[in-house]
């Protein structure tokens, strides 16, 4: 069974993404890790299955490397949007994630802009594993937390350059404190409206880039007091522009790009 695909990146954050609105096209958490996988499939730090919605115009289920489901990728949302948008012809659209409904829309100049919903700030709704203050967590490196449909943990430190996020990324990810794991970024604020970034995600590890992560970031910086509700954030791909709206919603502008489409053995989805 030939199954068609296409390979697209936010920033250099890349995804497989499947479409199964036409069709039933199983995927296997062991489907997941050989399609993702960089030497034996075709490699993706998460695979998309488009799916039909009853209340917008696309289903965007996420699948990780390790085969487990993520509730939301904001690169990836943003690359669905440039299909959608295509596909359509027109300026916005409507895509749903197990985190919920994100409006997006063309932001000029091959932007596109997705509206991430609320920062959810409370420890319950992270979740945490207790009761906490989520602006500073008891760990060591004093990092902000808050969850943008998916948990973020996030460590402010002087330079990124002494950084060892493969050791500490994670080390954190599977805490006690978080029950779900979390996705753990280390941020350097290098001005008001400018914050470079790196990021290790649960279940896929290091990533050229974050988009979920950058919201949460530039969401528990202004929460310190480090930056305006509005900064480009640097991540080793690419940057995004992020804005934290006075409603509570997150904004995140940024490009996308087609690396290349084919077809694959279907059958191997749902081994």
């Amino acid at each position: 069974m030939r199954t068609p695909f296409r390979k697209m990146h936010g920033a250099g954050n890349d995804f497989v993404i499947l479409d199964a609105r036409h069709g039933e096209l199983p995927i296997t958490p062991q489907g997941a890790r050989w399609l993702a996988d960089r030497h034996r499939g075709v490699g993706a730090d998460q695979v998309i299955r488009l799916e039909q919605a009853d209340d917008a115009d696309v289903f965007m289920r996420i699948f990780n490397p390790d085969g487990s489901e993520a509730q939301a990728c904001g690169n990836a949302t943003r690359c669905v949007a440039r299909i959608l948008l295509d596909e359509m012809g027109a300026d916005r659209a409507l895509v749903r994630t197990l985190a919920g409904l994100l409006p997006v829309r063309q932001a000029g100049a091959g932007m596109i802009e997705a509206d991430m919903g609320p920062a959810h700030l409370g420890w319950a709704e992270l979740p945490l594993a207790r009761e906490t203050d989520t602006l500073h967590l008891p760990l060591p490196g004093d990092p902000a937390a808050c969850s943008m449909g998916n948990p973020h943990a996030t460590f402010f430190v002087p330079d990124l350059a002494t950084v060892d996020v493969a050791t500490l990324g994670p080390r954190f990810e599977r805490d006690p404190l978080f029950p779900e794991r979390v996705n753990v970024g280390f941020a350097q604020v290098l001005a008001p409206d400018a914050i470079r970034l790196v990021m290790w995600e649960r279940g896929a590890g290091m990533t050229l880039a974050c988009g979920s992560g950058a919201c949460a970031t530039l969401v528990n910086a202004y929460r310190r007091g480090l930056t305006g509700r509005r900064a480009t954030v640097e991540l080793p791909g690419g940057s995004l522009i992020i804005t934290w709206r006075e409603d509570g919603h997150v904004l995140m502008e940024g490009p996308t790009a087609m690396s290349f489409s084919g077809e694959l053995d279907g059958s191997r989805l749902a081994a």
